[in-house]
């Protein structure tokens, strides 16, 4: 997924050469991670979670309605971008959490996760989503 990036950062400054200079590019990054002892909080005892997927849903100045899907890496960190005219940009955005894969942490520490937020930055920037936590089915001993 961040080389995704990279390949819009060049888009943009294609389209920049080219006058095309009304053009936005927008980045959403977040982690998914194993909430080992079910704390709700990122602590040493708890790891990244490769490959989860994240559904991210934006709209547009115009109403318009973008569908992402994205999976972690091996650090548990998605990310998703879109280049488009600066008039059609994101206003608005929902990241939730769909489905982890890991053997022993696929419990979604709250069923209804997921996170709206406005999106009001200037081109080229990103937003970070907080974290989206799963947890074991049972947590260790050394959790109590």
């Amino acid at each position: 997924m961040i080389m995704i990036g990279g390949v819009v950062r060049a888009l943009v400054v294609a389209l920049l050469l080219c006058g095309a200079a009304d053009a936005w590019t927008g980045e959403i990054r977040g982690r998914v991670a194993c909430d080992v002892c079910g704390d709700s909080s990122v602590g040493p005892e708890d790891h990244a979670l490769q490959g989860a997927e994240v559904a991210v849903l934006c709209i547009t100045k115009t109403g318009e309605v973008f569908n992402y899907q994205a999976f972690t890496d091996s650090k548990g960190i998605y990310s998703v971008a879109e280049t488009m005219p600066e008039s059609d940009r994101w206003v608005s955005c929902l990241a939730r959490p769909i489905k982890s894969f890991h053997p022993h942490c696929t419990r979604r520490r709250d069923a209804r996760s997921r996170i709206k937020f406005a999106y009001n930055l200037p081109s080229g920037y990103f937003h970070t989503v907080k974290p989206f936590l799963y947890k074991p089915a049972s947590a260790p001993i050394y959790c109590s």
